[in-house]
């Protein structure tokens, strides 16, 4: 990553590829909701906790790149934060460059 970059941007750089937003739009929240479910349903929060990142790296591999958090684990907060936030904001769903910007 060039120093000059923030995570955020190298992120987004990252992940321009439609199907690789639309494997991370559902991939990022299954992870997410998992992790607090493995207390109370742990054969439930697994299952979501696995498909999840199987459909993030289905996702990758249409991009043609590997997995920002290979480069820097901080990417594994980044990714999330980066999603609320384009959630969150409205974003997610606008065009971009002809693509949605999730």
């Amino acid at each position: 990553m060039s120093e000059k970059k923030s995570f955020v941007e190298q992120y987004k750089e990252d992940h321009q590829h439609p199907l690789n937003k639309a494997t991370h739009a559902i991939g990022i929240p299954m992870i997410i909701v998992s992790l607090p479910l493995f207390f109370f349903q742990w054969k439930l929060a697994l299952t979501m906790f696995v498909a999840g990142w199987i459909l993030q790296l289905i996702g990758h591999m249409f991009e043609g790149k590997k997995p920002s958090f290979l480069s820097n684990p901080i990417y594994l907060i980044v990714a999330p934060v980066w999603y609320a936030k384009n959630i969150l904001t409205g974003r997610a769903f606008k065009k971009s460059k002809g693509y949605s910007t999730l």
